[in-house]
């Protein structure tokens, strides 16, 4: 069984999500811009350096949709979707996944950023097959904020998409796997999978692609 996993934010997408729909909550008025990116520029910063506690980020990035009503939080979802999700996608990332299609590969996105933001995203890809964090919900059905199961976060992906695997019937020995990705984060899957490639990558991970003889893809051309 061949399996084609990508990683979603400046991976599929040009941009990352998980900040794109904090900015658009300021824009709602959700919450103060100022105070929001402050505090999401550390966040961010701690992610690039590997020392993100995705718990106290998790709680961070849902802070303003979880004091919304779910029916109010859905519909300025779908808002974001239309004004800032579906304009970034590119032809160049749905060349790339049809490719893995038409080969008759399993398609799979596999993420840091939370279900709320990515499940929409996936589906506007034409991916039903996808890992994210998860979070806890009450009886409501209202988000608490908190991370249900483990974070799919460097090592945390490894963990979830073996999990993935035991799930079907499935282990690392009966499948081929592609792991597109763009974060050194990402080093600890790119390293189990049979044919890794470093996607638009940081510098961190280009350094490591290089070492490694790993191919290296920019997706989205420059300007």
């Amino acid at each position: 069984m061949k399996l084609a996993l990508f990683d979603l934010d400046h991976t599929l997408l040009p941009i990352d999500s998980d900040q794109a729909w904090g900015r658009f909550t300021t824009t709602l008025g959700w919450t103060d811009a100022q105070e929001f990116a402050q505090k999401n520029d550390a966040f961010y910063a701690h992610y690039h350096a590997g020392t993100l506690d995705i718990h106290d980020y998790v709680r961070f990035a849902t802070h303003a949709f979880r004091m919304r009503t779910l029916s109010e939080a859905e519909a300025a979802h779908a808002r974001f979707m239309r004004e800032v999700i579906n304009p970034a996608i590119r032809p160049e990332a749905l060349a790339l996944l049809n490719k893995h299609r038409s080969a008759g590969e399993q398609l799979l996105i596999i993420t840091a950023t939370n279900e709320f933001v990515t499940r929409p995203i996936a589906q506007a890809f034409g991916v039903e097959e996808l890992i994210a964090v998860e979070l806890v919900r009450d009886a409501n059905g209202r988000y608490s904020g908190e991370i249900q199961g483990v974070p799919s976060l460097r090592e945390g992906k490894v963990v979830r998409f073996q999990q993935w695997l035991h799930q079907r019937g499935l282990d690392w020995d009966k499948v081929e796997t592609t792991f597109y990705s763009d974060s050194s984060n990402d080093i600890p899957l790119l390293e189990r999978v049979n044919y890794p490639v470093a996607t638009n990558p940081d510098a961190k991970l280009k350094a490591f692609a290089l070492e490694k003889a790993w191919p290296i893809l920019e997706l989205f051309p420059t300007a």
